[in-house]
């Protein structure tokens, strides 16, 4: 693989009276497979066996495995929380979310993939994208037929053979034809919608299609285009319209959503079998249309900005049912975003002090936010700075569930098991390689600091609207193999700075070979572009 051209220089030995580092090396770390199919991890034995006993102390105090709650917000950016440097700075104040992350553990570096389907798609099988061919969002129609979830390996229905009750709310965008849909591919029951907010919304504002809402025939022709409603449906079935969802209407659909989840998670209280509680927000993805409670309620009175005050409030309500319920403590909340702030929706958008936004593979478009909360179990007031990948959530999840055997054998699983990262009080990330992809070209690897580009991403076009457009951007090989970034000095990704730093690119390097070695053993659904 044609990364950048390298000289292996020595590497000097630390002199014995040199002052120990302050933070986790990974640079130089030496991960190990546990399975031949699977990412390698840093091995953390001390950690790892704290983590099991709590867990095994857990089992026995609440006589079962504990519940787990994935919050998933649309297009919120990483700068958009206030425990992020956000919230009132950035026009709307998130004090739940904050109080929540002040509570638990508030990650620096969590990965998501470049844009919707794809993050979700990670989450559900803990694989990259190129591994399941969803590789960018379904647009209005195209989630009818073709390529969905392999529903025999999917996270819910690997914890459903672990006695979880699996519930999906909120939006999925995974394929809207019934066996695509989410109650059938592991989940129990699904209250949602089915495809993204502006499905629902775009086509009927004037200022953008006139063409369709005054012409009565185009009218009708677009409406159809996707299930205009919240659906319902269980297991076998295929879910059936339950709120209709139009301009006005989808003011409510986060309120929908939060009920249902509250009713869902009160339900529970007296069960005897933990649940897996997958929460999808409507907001705030594009466009955005406040419930009339919360609209104007930001600092800043925008309607992204007003969104974002009724999910830290919604969110809320969640965190409070589970204590209402007596059951927040046995319950890990991890409460993140699927990709970067979508930038062509400005002023109706969010915020990342990154470069790059979503549709990108700088950390304007992947760095979201991370924040793992189990009260009682998670040390309140961590902050640390060790990679957490959306994918690591699958075999994390499974690990709680005391489901690893269950990781599936017959593909290459992306996850790695952070359960000891989280539970753990000095957890830190077994992860030591961050993937970038975008679509199917390989676009480079983090490992510490460093970050080494490959290809770069052009996002501005003469005949793009806007002109500067990152979910539109163009792939192109770099002239001299590739850039290299260090993201602690450099965030913005603005000095690239590879012939000052030939002692770190053998590192890069070999990462990047075992990867691509890992789509020889294991063959990819769609073509790939690794060089």
């Amino acid at each position: 693989m044609a990364l950048l051209t390298a000289i292996a220089l020595p590497v000097c030995a630390q002199p014995g009276n040199a002052p120990q580092a302050t933070t986790d090396d990974t640079f130089l770390a030496k991960p190990q497979a546990e399975r031949p199919n699977q990412e390698p991890a840093i091995v953390r034995p001390a950690q790892e066996k704290v983590a099991a006993e709590r867990l095994s102390e857990l089992r026995r105090q609440f006589g079962h495995a504990p519940n787990i709650v994935v919050v998933l917000m649309d297009d919120v950016g990483w700068g958009d929380l206030g425990v992020y440097g956000g919230g009132d700075a950035v026009g709307a104040a998130t004090p739940n979310l904050d109080q929540i992350a002040h509570a638990g553990l508030q990650l620096s570096n969590t990965y998501s993939q470049p844009s919707c389907t794809p993050t979700r798609a990670t989450i559900m099988t803990g694989q990259l994208p190129v591994r399941t061919g969803l590789l960018r969002p379904m647009l209005p129609g195209e989630g009818a037929n073709g390529r969905g979830l392999d529903a025999k390996a999917t996270l819910p229905q690997k914890l459903r053979e672990a006695g979880y009750v699996t519930r999906a709310v909120g939006k999925w965008h995974l394929g809207t034809f019934k066996e695509a849909q989410p109650q059938n591919v592991g989940f129990d029951h699904y209250y949602g919608i089915l495809t993204s907010s502006d499905d629902y919304t775009a086509w009927r504002e004037p200022w953008r299609n006139p063409d369709l809402v005054t012409d009565p025939v185009r009218n009708a022709w677009a409406a159809k285009g996707e299930t205009m409603a919240i659906v319902e449906g269980s297991s076998g079935e295929e879910a059936k319209p339950v709120f209709p969802i139009d301009n006005d209407s989808i003011r409510f659909v986060d309120e929908k959503l939060t009920e249902h989840a509250v009713r869902f998670i009160e339900g529970s209280k007296d069960s005897k079998q933990p649940f897996f509680l997958y929460f999808a927000t409507r907001g705030a993805h594009n466009d955005n249309y406040p419930h009339p409670d919360f609209a104007g309620k930001s600092l800043a009175k925008y309607p992204y900005k007003d969104v974002m005050v009724e999910l830290d409030h919604r969110i809320g309500e969640i965190r409070d049912a589970l204590e209402r319920s007596g059951q927040l403590e046995n319950t890990l909340i991890f409460i993140t975003s699927d990709n970067g702030p979508f930038a062509e929706a400005f002023p109706d958008t969010g915020h990342t002090p990154f470069r790059g936004a979503k549709g990108t593979s700088y950390e304007g478009g992947v760095r979201v936010p991370g924040i793992a909360y189990w009260k009682g179990t998670i040390k309140e007031g961590r902050v640390s700075a060790g990679l957490f990948d959306l994918t690591d959530l699958y075999a994390t999840a499974l690990t709680l569930a005391g489901a690893s055997d269950k990781l599936p054998g017959d593909r290459f699983i992306d996850s790695i098991d952070q359960s000891s990262f989280l539970l753990a009080d000095s957890g830190a990330s077994r992860r030591r390689t961050q993937y970038y992809w975008a679509g199917n070209a390989f676009m480079g690897l983090r490992i510490a600091e460093f970050k080494v580009l490959i290809r770069d991403q052009n996002y501005q076009h003469d005949d793009t609207w806007p002109r500067n457009s990152p979910f539109q951007a163009t792939v192109q090989s770099s002239m001299y193999g590739g850039k290299l970034f260090n993201l602690l000095i450099d965030p913005k990704e603005e000095h690239a700075m590879a012939p000052l730093k030939q002692p770190h690119i053998p590192v890069l390097l070999q990462a990047a070979k075992q990867h691509a070695a890992t789509f020889k053993a294991f063959a990819p659904p769609v073509p790939i572009q690794l060089q």
